[in-house]
């Protein structure tokens, strides 16, 4: 017998503990936010392709990316994204759980290849 429930995929869970924002709304916090830190956790090879301007690049594929995560200011805002959205989920979650503030802590929905589709 096949289980027919509608099963919630364990990203989407995730997603929805995170503070998600629209491309607009996303640019427009982070510009309002005198010391608040852009971070693309995409490869530095995508990051070279192109990123949102003033992004930093953070890749969340790489060995020493908590090192690095820990490495930024607790206490400031900080906007996240990746391609389409599921390393910056990964990413955000891996932040809160470590001890970054949930309230400080934002998620681009659909990434860069949104951002591209409705701001570029």
């Amino acid at each position: 017998m096949t289980d027919k429930s509608c099963k919630t995929p364990r990203w989407r869970l995730l997603k929805a503990q995170l503070n998600n924002l629209l491309p607009a709304d996303l640019i427009r916090q982070f510009q309002a936010t005198e010391d608040g830190i852009l971070i693309d956790v995409r490869t530095p090879e995508e990051f070279a392709l192109g990123h949102i301007p003033k992004a930093i690049n953070i890749s969340y594929l790489a060995d020493n990316f908590w090192d690095q995560m820990e490495q930024l200011s607790a206490d400031k805002k900080i906007f996240v994204y990746c391609r389409t959205g599921r390393r910056s989920i990964r990413a955000c979650t891996l932040m809160r759980n470590g001890g970054f503030d949930n309230e400080l802590l934002f998620n681009l929905e659909g990434g860069y290849a949104r951002w591209l589709e409705e701001i570029s």
